[in-house]
């Protein structure tokens, strides 16, 4: 059987954001869409990483995390409270120390939704910081050094040691995600014949 997929979105991003859907389109066209879950995760850390332990019991306890930008802060806690595997795409390092300069209202990108972003949403996201990973084996790291929103560098010093893929150029949102999904595919344990024949790049 091949290996579930936790997909955990960013900060003010959902579900329809474009990587989760060429995502979520890729394994419906395996007939797969049953091990994938993308979250709507809530604004707050702690209902968020409430919502990601229930998705994680939900998939049968062992996903691979997939986590991008503050979603790869939440997948890098995870995966070293649990023992998961976790693939981060352009994740934010220590972000609690980011978020102190910008306090107040916040809107979600694609639902519309405000909220404000308080002080305790910010010590929330420092009880969740975690040392560099103890077992770097179980992580792949996806870098974009045009990212303009977090400084690439922070992750490739925190990962170091970890299977660090860094590449020239992109944005925050990692321009080309969908052909880079048979990695993905590969690593979650998905056996290459389930992708045949897909035009990753038309997702």
């Amino acid at each position: 059987m091949s290996a579930s997929i936790l997909y955990i979105h960013g900060l003010n991003s959902s579900p329809a954001s474009l990587k989760a859907r060429q995502l979520s389109a890729a394994l419906q066209r395996m007939g797969l869409a049953d091990q994938l879950r993308v979250p709507e995760l809530h604004h707050h850390p702690r209902q968020a990483i409430a919502q990601l332990h229930a998705d994680i019991k939900a998939l049968g306890g062992t996903p691979l995390l997939v986590g991008s930008s503050l979603g790869g802060y939440y997948a890098t806690h995870l995966a070293e409270r649990l023992g998961l595997k976790a693939l981060l795409i352009n994740p934010a390092v220590n972000p609690h120390k980011l978020f102190k300069g910008v306090l107040g209202p916040q809107t979600n990108f694609y639902n519309g939704q405000t909220w404000d972003l308080t002080l305790d949403h910010i010590e929330a996201l420092k009880a969740l910081e975690v040392p560099p990973p103890h077992s770097a084996e179980r992580y792949q790291v996806w870098l974009q050094t045009g990212d303009e929103t977090l400084d690439y560098r922070h992750a490739e010093r925190f990962y170091d040691g970890c299977d660090l893929r860094i590449e020239v150029g992109g944005d925050h949102g990692f321009q080309g995600f969908s052909e880079h999904l048979p990695q993905l595919f590969a690593y979650a344990g998905i056996a290459a014949k389930a992708w045949e024949g897909i035009d990753f790049a038309a997702l």
